[in-house]
């Protein structure tokens, strides 16, 4: 595959600032393209149930990845410790950097499961999973909310972060808003129920011992280094899918970077990615991480509906072949 990004040096890695598991999206494939635009950020896989690593018969669909994403997290979801060692021993000898369990879904049908946001009922169990995933002897974190429903208590978010942390878990990347498990969409649960970051802020000064890292709403330059210093990290989530760019920003407003990724050089590693796929990499699989790429620049609509006329019977390279022309108009060139 293609060239892997330059690594940055450790001790500028201190806080971490790294992409959300998002379900549909987060891909092989989207990771490669935001690796391309942010060496420095931690990236992250789909949520994947355990039951589809240690029952399933094609672990390798799931797990399977490429130097260039690292250093990449495999989320999991689920409810039971004995699966998650599985399932955490399958993750270290694939490679993985670190684990993260799923705290924070409140989708119905991860709710019929008993995992997801649902598990904050339950801190001892909590516990007990993250716990299993640390035998593999790797990293690991939880993401979960600030708490369930309406429930609006302080409190009862530091306890269950106490009671999960009293096990082996040190690093809690919060969701800085509740999860309503009844009467909201999984979509409306990321915008409806209100932000508290401060809530967050003030975990990391009652568990200084903690690795306390920022999610939710944070989608401009200027409310991420409002929290940077107040926090060990920050996760972006839509933001980073729907404009890229955004986390090049980022990386400069944070010191890792001086000059902003150039459009046409990350399209060119995208170029060579297709081409090692080959017909194995059918267009749209690859396009539709692509749609944000121009975002708030002129011509982003017309980039879009380029991108549309991918199909589904031509491999990515193809595509970007046959379209040289539309690529010149952007001002990117397909070899």
């Amino acid at each position: 595959m293609s060239a892997v990004p330059t690594p940055y040096p450790p001790a500028a890695m201190a806080k971490t600032l790294s992409v959300a598991p998002m379900l549909d999206w987060t891909d092989r494939h989207c990771r490669y393209v935001l690796r391309q635009i942010c060496p420095s950020c931690t990236l992250y896989t789909e949520m994947i149930h355990t039951s589809a690593l240690v029952l399933g018969r094609q672990p390798e669909r799931y797990l399977a990845f490429t130097a260039a994403e690292q250093p990449l997290i495999l989320q999991l979801g689920g409810d039971d410790p004995e699966a998650m060692a599985k399932a955490a021993a399958l993750a270290r000898a694939y490679g993985y950097a670190g684990l993260n369990l799923n705290v924070g879904c409140p989708s119905p049908r991860v709710q019929r499961g008993n995992f997801g946001a649902c598990l904050m009922h339950t801190p001892g169990l909590v516990r007990e999973i993250s716990d299993a995933l640390a035998s593999s002897g790797l990293p690991v974190s939880v993401k979960h909310r600030l708490g369930l429903d309406r429930q609006e208590d302080y409190a009862e978010l530091a306890d269950f972060v106490a009671k999960v942390a009293a096990g082996s878990c040190r690093h809690f990347v919060v969701h800085a808003r509740n999860a309503w498990l009844r009467g909201l969409s999984p979509a409306a649960n990321r915008t409806i129920p209100p932000l508290r970051w401060d809530w967050v802020a003030r975990l990391k000064e009652d568990f200084p011992h903690l690795r306390i890292e920022l999610n939710g709403g944070l989608d401009t330059v200027a409310k991420v280094m409002a929290q940077w210093p107040r926090v060990d990290g920050v996760m972006i989530g839509r933001a980073a899918y729907h404009q890229p760019f955004f986390l090049a920003e980022l990386e400069r407003a944070i010191g890792r970077r001086q000059n902003l990724a150039r459009r046409e050089e990350v399209f060119a590693a995208i170029l060579t990615y297709a081409e090692d796929w080959g017909a194995a990499l059918p267009a749209p699989r690859l396009t539709r991480h692509l749609h944000g790429f121009f975002y708030g620049q002129p011509g982003a609509h017309a980039w879009r509906q380029f991108l549309g006329t991918a199909r589904q019977d031509q491999s990515a390279a193809l595509f970007f072949r046959e379209n040289r022309a539309h690529l010149a108009a952007f001002g990117l060139s397909a070899r």
